[in-house]
């Protein structure tokens, strides 16, 4: 990566953030011949898809965690796997331990997954295999937009009308049944969706963790249950919702990113943090960094979230005045903790004792009592306060990858739900964080007696940790709630779906944009096609 680059040239276009949607545009739009330069705040590209030396010895994945979602077409189309990309399947792909000693397992072969539900209910076992179907149904339906531009609301354009058509098509040939599994999945709650099908709240847990993880929502809060299936729509090895580790950390896929990219010609430069979007007459000319430098360009794509994009690197007196209303109103406030963990030996559970590497350190796995007990955690956060027994996700990175710890050691990842960045009393300081912390590990104990004796180092990162960090307004790890009124044509707001913005020659490229969070690279894939077809129409003298 370049450390400096000349401030004389005129690029084709400047992305602003290296974060995995910024890189997977600068690559495209390289491989279509343009001149593309990359400004990275941080010294590390990646966003918070990283992997950081946080303790001695260690490579952590400080952020994000897991791999599922990143699509594939991404992953062919920039040739990723040739610059490093690997991802190392979960297998089991879940463990779940219980206050009474039992356990659950679930894989990613069907046939045991079923076997291990039917210790809870032999219903649900039988259950399960038409529960997958009903997933593979609606996700059918909806991965096909993934990599889509969506309409604008209203349509103002031939582009617009083309996929209202598409999508109005797709939607006719759907039975009734159809259009309700489809109502239900984008409007309902996880818990409503999962009480029509199981009875086990064992069955019910694992499921509906998927539809809160990284949510301003219960289980039984509506819109949950699209935020189930957001979490399915990918997977690892032709298996449909399974999540793997990359090799060598999240930031081996962001570094292959940047090879990528650079091997086209893009430049990418770090510790370069843009302080202001610049604009003449309506159309955006470059940028202006903290530090004083200007860049010029033709196109300037921003990979900052919405509200940072438009509130703070733009003059708001160049946007319309309801535009800005509406980025006001763009929720994005987290509700997430993360805490990395350095271990000298295992977790061992009460439920399945030993600190040997064994199926209990391989899959992810979730502590909480309930799904009661997951709503009532919710309902904590809802009124400004961290929950007294929060969700814990867990993983352990190095039962896949020992070279990201010294030999010996381990890391262990914990996600933990709910700790809201609005705390109705106090604010997320040191002692905030380290009182959730000790909260998070207590819980941990009375599964894993052994676990605090096994911790060497801790490094957690609050709501506001992500937001001064990794540049997430609210903290919140999607850009931005993913809910009904925020997805596809309302995504970041209605009337600018497609990646353009009402200032000429700036685009988004970030999750802020359809179709949401997580390491997919669709947003970054989908805003250089807009970008690429916006400038030939324009070649061409179109006024689209």
């Amino acid at each position: 990566m370049a450390e400096k680059v000349a401030c004389d040239s005129v690029y084709d276009a400047i992305v602003v953030g290296a974060g995995h949607n910024g890189l997977v545009t600068a690559g495209y739009l390289a491989r279509a011949g343009w001149k593309v330069l990359v400004l990275e705040r941080r010294a590390v590209v990646g966003g918070a898809c990283v992997t950081e030396p946080v303790f001695p010895g260690y490579k952590v994945s400080t952020a994000a965690y897991l791999v599922s979602l990143m699509q594939e077409r991404v992953v062919r189309d920039l040739e990723l796997r040739r610059f490093g990309y690997e991802v190392l399947p979960k297998e089991p792909a879940y463990f779940a331990p219980y206050a009474d000693g039992r356990y659950l397992f679930m894989y990613s072969d069907q046939q045991r997954t079923c076997e291990a539900i039917a210790e809870f209910s032999r219903s649900d076992a039988e259950r399960y295999p038409a529960y997958e179907a009903f997933i593979e149904r609606v996700a059918q339906f909806v991965e096909p937009l993934l990599l889509r531009a969506p309409p604008n609301l209203p349509p103002r354009d031939p582009q617009d009308f083309t996929e209202l058509a598409r999508l109005a098509w797709k939607l006719m040939r759907k039975r009734p049944t159809e259009w309700a599994e489809l109502a239900q999945m984008f409007t309902g709650s996880a818990r409503e969706v999962l009480d029509d099908w199981f009875e086990s709240d064992q069955l019910k847990l694992a499921l509906a963790t998927d539809g809160v993880i990284g949510t301003n929502g219960g289980p039984a809060s509506p819109g949950t249950a699209y935020v189930l299936l957001h979490h399915v729509m990918g997977g690892v090895g032709g298996v449909r919702g399974l999540w793997g580790f990359v090799r060598g950390g999240m930031g081996a896929l962001t570094a292959a990113l940047c090879r990528s990219a650079e091997a086209h010609g893009a430049e990418v430069v770090t510790e370069a943090e843009v302080a202001s979007i610049d604009v003449r007459n309506g159309r955006a000319v470059g940028v202006t960094l903290r530090d004083g430098r200007n860049f010029q360009a033709r196109a300037v794509v921003s990979n900052a979230d919405p509200k940072r994009t438009f509130l703070q690197l733009l003059d708001r007196r160049e946007l319309p005045a309801e535009f800005v209303v509406q980025v006001k109103r763009y929720r994005c406030a987290g509700a997430s903790f993360k805490i990395n963990l350095a271990l000298g030996e295992l977790p061992s559970y009460s439920a399945l004792p030993g600190v040997t590497l064994g199926p209990q350190h391989r899959g992810t796995t979730h502590i909480c009592a309930s799904l009661d007990a997951l709503e009532r955690a919710w309902d904590d956060a809802k009124y400004g306060a961290v929950s007294r027994e929060p969700l814990l996700e867990i993983t352990i990175p190095t039962a896949y990858d020992a070279s990201l710890a010294p030999p010996g050691k381990h890391i262990l990842s914990i996600f933990a739900q709910y700790a809201p960045y609005a705390l109705g009393n106090g604010q997320w300081d040191d002692a905030t964080k380290a009182a959730f912390v000790e909260r998070c590990i207590a819980l941990l104990e009375q599964y894993a007696p052994n676990i605090r004796g096994a911790i060497e180092h801790v490094h957690a990162l609050s709501p506001l940790d992500l937001e001064k960090d990794y540049a997430l307004t609210g903290g919140n790890i999607f850009h931005g709630d993913l809910r009904l009124d925020q997805l596809f044509a309302f995504r970041p707001v209605a009337g600018w779906a497609r990646y353009a913005t009402p200032i000429r020659g700036l685009y988004l490229c970030g999750s802020g944009t359809h179709p949401g969070g997580g390491v997919t690279g669709a947003p970054g894939h989908n805003a250089a096609r807009a970008i690429l077809r916006h400038k030939l129409l324009a070649r061409s003298g179109s006024n689209s």
